[in-house]
């Protein structure tokens, strides 16, 4: 498995807009290839994040980058820049065995 790492920062003040956007993003970015989850976590304070997406693909396609970009393009107004992902091999995966209880 592999992880897809994007740091981003906001526009102070965007937060409820960018949820709005991001939320009606969800098919076009759960259909992304190899895709299997995918993980936004944000400062309100500072308007920084991080996207994590984990995807059984080792290396991301040149058509995959141009839906990757075209994702973000969709929150332009919203960020400061536009974000660059990161790609990494995942050597843990742990989850609680409370949550498939």
């Amino acid at each position: 498995m592999y992880a897809r790492i994007t740091p981003y920062k906001m526009k102070p003040g965007s937060k409820a807009a960018a949820i709005k956007v991001m939320k009606g993003l969800k098919k076009k970015i759960l259909a992304l290839p190899g895709q299997q989850q995918f993980l936004n976590v944000m400062n309100d304070e500072t308007g920084t994040g991080y996207v994590v997406s984990t995807t059984t693909l080792s290396e991301v396609s040149e058509e995959t980058q141009a839906k990757i970009k075209a994702l973000w393009a969709e929150f332009s107004e919203f960020l400061v820049e536009q974000p660059h992902p990161q790609s990494f091999e995942v050597i843990a995966d742990w989850e609680h065995a409370a949550a498939h209880a």
